[in-house]
């Protein structure tokens, strides 16, 4: 019997899976404050609510795996974050940053590069033993280039050029950002005032996206993050990382965008072979539950810490 918890920044997961019996629920996102992220507390809500949800499946649980975002830079202790949450539920616990699940989830748990496109962008690479490197994944003020919020960010800044008489190629982006946004004039009340900035930014990457087939400026933007994103991927296939690699996220689903990184691919890594993802960050926060149980989990601080 194993738990798996997926914690993001636009929600969380959790499933409990034995066999072929998998049983999942939702809940809240992780936040940041001054304090730093939330990742401990939303991971205690999700084990009392895995209590309560499943009172005669939770005292069988063998091994728990969790992903979360932020567990390297917005988590002060890690490592006593694990040892508490081992503390809780009394078996072996392996907590990770959310891109080393989504990169198990991808690539079952395979060696390879694996890139995550939701609302930040960071990419890893695994050598198949002890060795992870990690590209990006620095927030959308410092970097998570090619990811929703860097899609979105600069989709609204071609917009207000357009609104401000600087550029009318922004025009049709001008158009859809009213349509979700309102009147440009209330926008920074909107973005600067928001705990969530990130994902409000990447809510537009949507919009982009669907223009991006007829208009310049959106398709403009979205190469830009496309070239970004195999650039990530490159880099973290290096040294001893396969080149096969994946992506994952919100972004991966968009088979235009995925063409474009295909393109840009070609360029810089001709022997790259990506591939789909075989399953998601949950799937991966449960196979990091099951090498916990067997104990093949290797601590690998900034990137994975076990109790």
């Amino acid at each position: 019997m194993l738990l798996g918890i997926d914690i993001g920044g636009s929600g969380s997961r959790i499933a409990l899976a034995t066999g072929s019996e998998r049983y999942e629920l939702e809940g809240p996102r992780v936040s940041v404050t001054t304090e730093g992220g939330s990742a401990e507390a939303v991971a205690r809500e999700l084990l009392s609510l895995a209590e309560r949800q499943w009172p005669s499946l939770y005292p069988q649980i063998s091994a728990v795996g969790i992903g979360a975002t932020g567990l390297a830079t917005l988590v002060r202790d890690p490592d006593g974050v694990v040892g508490r949450l081992a503390q809780i539920v009394n078996v072996p616990v392996a907590a990770a940053i959310d891109a080393v699940t989504a990169h198990l989830g991808a690539l079952g748990g395979a060696p390879g590069a694996v890139i995550s496109l939701g609302t930040g962008a960071i990419a890893i690479g695994w050598d198949g033993e002890s060795a992870w490197r990690r590209v990006d994944g620095w927030g959308h003020l410092l970097g998570d280039r090619g990811g929703g919020a860097w899609i979105g960010m600069r989709g609204l800044d071609r917009a207000l050029a357009a609104h401000d008489g600087v550029d009318p190629a922004g025009t049709a982006l001008l158009q859809a950002a009213i349509a979700r946004f309102g009147d440009p004039l209330q926008w920074p009340a909107q973005f600067y005032t928001q705990p969530d900035r990130a994902g409000v930014l990447a809510s537009f990457a949507a919009d982009v996206v669907e223009l991006a087939n007829n208009d310049r400026a959106a398709h403009e933007i979205l190469t830009r993050a496309a070239a970004h994103a195999a650039a990530s991927l490159s880099a973290a296939a290096q040294e001893n990382v396969p080149p096969v690699m994946s992506a994952v996220g919100g972004l991966a689903n968009s088979q235009g965008f995925m063409h474009q990184i295909r393109s840009e691919l070609a360029g810089l890594r001709p022997d790259a072979e990506l591939r789909p993802a075989r399953g998601t960050s949950l799937d991966g926060a449960l196979e990091l539950a099951g090498q916990a149980a067997a104990g093949r989990v290797r601590y690998a601080a900034p990137y994975l810490w076990v109790s």
